[in-house]
């Protein structure tokens, strides 16, 4: 088992408020992304324990990041904290950590879309694979760390998406279609 706080503690110790926003943010897709798996016994091969420590880590990369809004105050593009997260949990000894950190970013981030953008990022596919990769990127489209305490709709997130092409929409909807939780 891995100690997630006393990972994001090292990187955060001297940030308190980005320190509790991180957290915060963290546990609420954690806690999405086990509720989703306990509500679909069809997803009871995934791993929870591994589920619920890389929701935790998936954004550790953001002090790295120029988002002062989260009291964030590195030099990096925003877009960039999925692979410098990724970075971190590679030295921590945590691979498939690092690719849920990477994978997460909007619905995933393709190689063709990195470059068609010209976006700040490493030239590899950058979308999530695994079932476990997929719960997480789609928990967290559901919260933000620069509005706290609100859980955003599918409609909401869908207008969001829309912005980077019908095809993040369209992977959105992929993603839904296996997780969404009925009420």
């Amino acid at each position: 088992m891995v100690d997630t706080d006393s990972i994001i503690r090292k990187y955060y110790q001297d940030n308190e408020e980005a320190y509790a926003i991180l957290v915060k943010h963290s546990k609420q897709v954690r806690d999405y992304a086990l509720k989703i798996l306990d509500t679909h016994p069809e997803l009871g091969s995934l791993n929870r324990e591994f589920i619920s420590e890389a929701a935790m880590l998936h954004d550790v990369g953001i002090f790295m990041c120029d988002a002062p809004g989260i009291h964030c105050y590195g030099t990096h593009q925003y877009i960039e904290h999925g692979y410098l997260g990724a970075e971190l949990m590679r030295k921590e000894g945590l691979p498939k950590h690092a690719l849920v950190c990477e994978r997460h970013t909007g619905t995933g981030i393709s190689l063709e879309a990195i470059i068609k953008n010209n976006y700040p990022l490493p030239h590899r596919n950058m979308e999530p694979v695994s079932s476990e990769e997929k719960l997480i990127c789609y928990a967290d489209k559901f919260f933000s760390k620069s509005k706290p305490d609100i859980m955003f709709t599918s409609e909401r997130i869908r207008e969001k998406l829309k912005k980077f092409g019908e095809k993040e929409v369209a992977k959105f909807d992929e993603m839904h279609e296996m997780f969404k939780i009925n009420i």
